[in-house]
């Protein structure tokens, strides 16, 4: 596929934008950008991937909560592991215990009906092995019936351009035995498993698809294609494995996808120094390679279209950013549409 390569040229003023890091959103800039009318107003929404934090700077539920009353009908959102909010001490491996309590007791309804945190995605350490459950009931006591898996991230990379994962500590993590063994006490508590990889690493989620077929897994930030540091210069051929990956990793029924989180490693855009932010008919237009191959071969009973805010806050506001998704999604029809912005989330977390 011929990709536009002017997506991919870094601005040649000022210093290059450090892809992969996350970097407080510029509301400056972002008010630049053209103001649009919501798209589709009455389409429901959950929002299968968000977070709250204090660190790198502080994005609580208030500040959340500003993003999601943007126009959109968002009923319920989903919270995903980031490292907020752990535990000071105690046992190590019951450290970030302290996250599902800290967005348990923010999680509820909003003025505005939205379900905040209606699913919480914690973080376990898969290493453990069988030895994880005693953790994974920590934190299902702390959810107060709103826990609803672990997100593992194994993104790794050999080259040091390339910013790892919280626990991409080698290649092959999801092939290792305890954490297969991690992974089937998951699959006996009903839990699910968010996988946080590169593209280059999809064939990983296959193999542990395939090792432990009762677990649900889905797969974060569109299979994680990379396009910064030594993957920019061969979009083409980045794209053709990435897409490869994608294609044998639908092939396992017990796979999901998550369509969104294109903004900081997959370098779709220079959003540090662009004068204004895209609007969403560009935002559709530049992503749809990506979000094609997701739709397509994990079909909409698969696929969940995720904000990452804040981090996709770096580049789009969050009415624009819906605003793309569903202008990609506008030939789709209304059944399929209501499956990829939540049906699909509301099977696979069990929230319905």
């Amino acid at each position: 596929m011929a990709l536009d390569a002017r997506f991919y040229k870094l601005s040649e003023h000022g210093r290059p934008t450090e892809f992969g890091t996350i970097f407080e959103p510029s509301d400056e800039w972002l008010a630049k950008q053209s103001a649009e009318a919501v798209f589709e107003p009455d389409l429901p929404i959950v929002d299968s991937h968000h977070h709250l934090w204090e660190h790198p700077y502080v994005y609580d539920r208030s500040g959340f909560e500003a993003d999601v009353q943007s126009g959109h009908q968002v009923e319920a959102t989903v919270y995903v592991e980031c490292g907020a909010g752990y535990r000071d001490s105690g046992p190590v491996e019951l450290r970030p215990v302290g996250e599902t309590e800290y967005v348990a007791a923010a999680a509820g309804s909003s003025s505005a009906g939205v379900d905040v945190a209606a699913g919480i995605v914690g973080f376990a350490d898969l290493t453990l092995g069988a030895a994880v459950e005693p953790v994974l009931a920590e934190h299902m006591a702390a959810g107060r019936g709103r826990f609803r898996g672990v997100r593992f991230s194994t993104g790794w990379d050999a080259s040091p351009e390339i910013a790892n994962t919280q626990s991409g500590k080698r290649p092959g993590m999801l092939r290792e035995a305890k954490i297969l063994d991690g992974a089937r006490v998951l699959a006996r508590n009903s839990l699910t498993l968010d996988a946080w990889l590169f593209h280059t690493q999809l064939d990983d989620v296959a193999a542990l698809a395939d090792a432990v077929p009762d677990l649900k897994v889905v797969v974060n930030h569109s299979g994680g294609p990379l396009g910064y540091g030594r993957y920019a210069s061969d979009q083409s051929d980045q794209f053709d494995q990435w897409r490869d990956g994608i294609r044998q990793v639908a092939k396992r029924p017990n796979v999901w996808c998550k369509i969104g989180g294109l903004v900081a490693r997959g370098a779709m855009y220079d959003y540090l120094t662009a004068p204004e932010p895209p609007g969403s008919d560009e935002l559709a237009r530049l992503w749809s390679p990506w979000l094609e191959v997701c739709a397509e071969e994990f079909g909409a009973k698969r696929c969940m279209f995720e904000s990452n805010f804040p981090v996709d806050k770096m580049g789009t506001s969050y009415r624009v950013l819906w605003n793309a998704y569903k202008r990609f999604a506008s030939s789709a029809s209304r059944e399929e549409r209501e499956l990829m912005f939540g049906g699909s989330a509301r099977q696979f977390y069990s929230l319905l």
